[in-house]
């Protein structure tokens, strides 16, 4: 399991003590995913730490650090998922607060980064809104960004602030070699994502890809049109690989084409399950069989669809936040 590919020593935790003149490490979250948060502080034999998160009547956050932070290596965990200004509102909020507490350092730990779609202009008089989010997060107390599988890798170059980008893959690949398929093709949802399904394809022995050619009609977004098939798929159990899922507009017209040009079994699997709109519908009735994501998101019981499997990422999250503060390498973890 992913758990044992990353795990922490247990009888002297580096994380409690001043290791190297190291302050000890503290780690709080957000609403946003707090299972997650926990999951990781397990992980590592740490508690969470105490923090009080109330609304008013009018909606504005209440926040108050419950234990003291001064001199600490502090990560907060939250991802900026749907409701995702909330949650943004949320993260910049409690990055004042353990700035004026006196942390010194707070890394955000963000498994799942919002508005990171708009990463460009792609017509005129729109915002960057990836860039916005990333000039905001440092002046409000973030001395550090760790992020799981953003949208696009050029969004590390948004920030003037360190940022570490962690790969869900050896997660997901773990889990599709435990299914023992036979004759897989991975398949890029679009060719803007063939790199990483040709490194997916890499660590599934070489498999081969496809790509599905897909159009986006101006100015209606969550809406595409999948018209054709790059690659072999007849008789292949094809495996879908994207970075999230949001309406699954794209995966589930991608997998009824599959299907019909005959491919044997259509899997669906990506790092992030926003799963919003009429994803759960659309995903029950159509040829997927398997849909697998990750708790980087929590997705809730409404909104989950019947195929759908998610896969642990805190032991991945956990070891970077120790070789963070520990000054090790992070991207040996993926070596």
């Amino acid at each position: 399991m992913i758990e044992t590919l990353y795990k922490t020593e247990t009888k002297q935790n580096p994380l409690l003590t001043n290791v190297n003149g190291k302050r000890a490490v503290k780690i709080f979250s957000g609403r946003a995913n707090k299972p997650l948060a926990q999951e990781i502080c397990n992980y590592l034999n740490l508690p969470l730490g105490k923090i009080n998160i109330n609304p008013f009547s009018d909606g504005e956050l209440y926040v108050q650090v419950e234990e003291s932070v001064r001199g600490c290596d502090v990560f907060l965990i939250q991802p900026t998922s749907p409701p995702v200004n909330e949650n943004v509102m949320e993260l910049f909020i409690v990055l004042d607060a353990l700035k004026r507490a006196s942390a010194e350092k707070i890394t955000v730990v963000m498994p799942y980064y919002g508005y990171g779609r708009q990463d460009r202009k792609a017509a005129g008089r729109e915002p960057i809104t990836a860039k916005l989010i990333a000039d905001l997060l440092s002046p409000a107390g973030a001395n550090r960004i760790l992020a799981l599988d953003l949208h696009a890798t050029q969004i590390m170059g948004f920030f003037d602030i360190l940022v570490d980008h962690l790969f869900a893959t050896p997660v997901l690949v773990e889990h599709i070699n435990t299914l023992k398929l036979k004759d897989i093709v991975v398949v890029s949802p679009d060719v803007g994502g063939v790199t990483r399904a040709r490194a997916f394809a890499k660590k599934l022995n070489d498999a081969p890809i496809a790509i599905l050619d897909k159009r986006r009609p101006v100015g209606k977004h969550n809406t595409v049109e999948v018209i054709n098939i790059i690659g072999e798929i007849k008789g292949k159990t094809c495996v879908i690989v994207d970075d999230m899922i949001d309406t699954a507009g794209t995966i589930t017209q991608g997998a009824i084409l599959l299907a019909k040009e005959g491919a044997k079994e259509v899997i669906a699997c990506a790092t992030h399950g926003v799963l919003s709109g009429q994803a759960k519908e659309r995903i029950d009735n159509s040829p997927i069989t398997n849909l697998i994501v990750t708790n980087s998101i929590q997705v809730p019981t409404e909104r989950a669809p019947k195929k759908l499997k998610v896969l642990n990422v805190a032991g991945l999250l956990a070891e970077a936040i120790k070789r963070i503060h520990l000054d090790d390498s992070v991207s040996e973890m993926f070596n």
